[in-house]
């Protein structure tokens, strides 16, 4: 891997200004934010090869995963700094906006049209996401192995309904075995691909003190065990909020999930707007930090040693084995969030017709949000899907 840049004024202001309008413009949840990452700063404007981009995806599948390609891309582009300059401001503009709906919801008491939004939204947001793993897939994935342990890695995130914090790591054990000189092995059986995964095992969160360190230290706890593409943060939420700490009813946790579908920038952003009802604007930002802070701490640490390593055939076997649980997991997560999103014949419809639509026209993401939305707010007055509220 190519050595980070200098922190020059000139790259800082260079990443926070192409950030910024990724975190205000960006839409589609985390995959179709890292394929835009990839189209726009590797394709057309170079800040990093191809190669770098496949590796940032890989390295970065575990915590919210647009927000650490973000950070690990302004890392190489303009260092330490540009880093942490970079990721906040990717976060800064969704972190208002939501803001700002968790205030209106708190304060008129309902928001209607929200749910409106998210019933014609959500469907397309699947459809994003699975054309966005396709491109993924298309960048990374190479041979037998790697399917395998994608289709490992989907079994158990659908199964257990919830992500497993240990998958990529225990894939990129099996990578380092198969691709590396570790042990001398290059064919591992079956067994030994399949038992690791199969051990890895969730951690519950806890918490304790004021409103406020309980938050935080859920959020740390969340954006720290929460592996994979950050997009089956969902079940774990709503573990924790609903049927653990009782902050929210399953009403209010939906409509949690729709502000963080609809809204631009990373999809864990559902901590802001789950901050903000809980305790204020306070609950909004220590939450906001506890769910994005153990993204920098982890690729602030991890990226100059992979910098150091990247000819190392165990370094790569591992990148390569996390690429295929990060496809596996994001494939697991389309099922969990298509419960969400999908339950009526329109819902199938419109996620079968935005697929069609983002495979055969290169269409913007926000006009392919904008267009559904509309549909929602058209026809869920006249249907009244009872579903999306009780699921």
């Amino acid at each position: 891997m190519t050595s980070p840049a200098d922190g020059s004024r000139e790259r800082i202001r260079e990443v926070v200004s192409y950030f910024l309008r990724l975190g205000l413009l960006g839409f589609g949840g985390p995959v179709a934010l890292v394929g835009q990452m990839g189209r726009e700063l590797a394709d057309e404007r170079g800040w990093l090869t191809k190669e770098q981009m496949r590796e940032a995806v890989a390295i970065c599948q575990s915590l919210p995963l647009a927000i650490q390609v973000g950070v690990y891309i302004s890392y190489l582009r303009a260092g330490f700094w540009g880093a942490w300059a970079g990721g906040w401001a990717f976060i800064l503009p969704n972190f208002v906006i939501v803001a700002c709906l968790g205030a209106l919801y708190v304060f008129l008491g309902d928001l209607k049209p929200v749910t409106a939004i998210f019933y014609g939204v959500s469907p397309a947001v699947i459809a994003l996401i699975l054309h966005s793993c396709w491109r993924l897939a298309k960048l990374g994935m190479e041979d037998w192995l790697q399917w395998a342990i994608a289709a490992v890695c989907f079994v158990v995130t659908v199964t257990l309904r919830a992500e497993v914090a240990l998958l990529f790591i225990a894939a990129g054990l099996v990578g380092i075995l198969y691709y590396g000189n570790a042990l001398g092995l290059r064919r591992p059986s079956t067994l030994a691909i399949a038992a690791p995964l199969a051990a890895a095992a969730p951690v519950a969160p806890t918490a304790s003190g004021s409103i406020l360190a309980k938050l935080l230290l859920f959020f740390l706890k969340a954006g720290s065990l929460t592996f994979g593409s950050g997009l089956v943060i969902v079940p774990f939420l709503e573990q924790g909020l609903v049927r653990e700490y009782g902050w929210l009813d399953q009403r209010q946790f939906l409509i949690a999930v729709a502000i963080g579908m609809i809204s631009p920038g990373p999809v864990v952003i559902t901590a802001t707007f789950v901050g903000y009802l809980v305790a204020g604007f306070w609950g909004s930002l220590v939450s906001t930090i506890g769910i994005f802070l153990p993204s920098f701490i982890l690729v602030l640490i991890a990226a100059p040693i992979l910098a150091r390593h990247r000819a190392n055939k165990n370094v790569q076997g591992f990148v390569k084995g996390a690429y295929g649980a990060a496809i596996g997991t994001i494939l697991g997560a389309c099922v969990l969030l298509g419960r969400i999103a999908i339950g009526d014949w329109l819902t199938a419809l419109i996620g079968l017709a935005s697929l069609a639509v983002l495979f055969r026209w290169k269409v913007s993401n926000p006009m392919l949000i904008a267009a559904t939305a509309l549909v929602g707010l058209i026809a869920y007055p006249s249907l009244q899907p009872t579903w999306v509220m009780v699921k």
